[in-house]
């Protein structure tokens, strides 16, 4: 699996792919995994609750909408892989913070299961084969591959290492 194309994804995403290094899955894996695994052990206690402006996401809400979206995108690479024949659907990730309980979670909690949830990622990108990680399929009405998505995974995690760096100081 290569880097994808632009073709392969909309503009939208590209942001993430950017910020990613590596010329295939493997190569992310390598780069930043640990990187992205680490960032959170790292935050204070008393800091997961920290919202750094009125109508923004606590670092737990945050940290809560990293992992939804990973195992959402990895959902969606699942589904193109087996060619899913119908459009998937889009998510809305501000209900989804609304709904989510992370207020009440222990971020140690969150930590493993994102840990977790990184390796079976992971494994899943290892099973597919060649033919596997060029399929396109869509979302709503948008063109994506499951070479995009890999990428699309990585990226995003470290948009919100940046997002925690920049706005929360951790």
């Amino acid at each position: 699996m290569s880097r994808p194309k632009q073709e392969e994804y909309t503009s939208f995403f590209s942001n993430y792919i950017n910020l990613t290094t590596g010329n295939n899955y493997s190569e992310l894996i390598k780069n930043h995994d640990e990187i992205i695994c680490d960032f959170w052990t790292k935050i204070p206690f008393e800091k997961w609750m920290y919202s750094y402006a009125d109508h923004k996401w606590s670092i737990k809400q945050l940290f809560q909408h990293v992992i939804d979206t990973e195992r959402i995108l990895a959902f969606r690479a699942l589904s193109i892989a087996r060619k899913e024949p119908h459009p998937l659907m889009s998510f809305n990730e501000n209900e989804y913070a609304k709904n989510g309980d992370a207020k009440n979670r222990d971020p140690l909690s969150m930590i493993n299961e994102f840990r977790f949830l990184r390796k079976s990622t992971n494994h899943l990108y290892d099973s597919f084969n060649n033919k596997e990680k060029i399929l396109t399929g869509k979302v709503v009405d948008k063109i994506i591959s499951v070479s995009a998505l890999g990428f699309i995974i990585i990226g995003h995690s470290l948009h919100h290492i940046n997002v925690c760096k920049k706005h929360y100081g951790v």
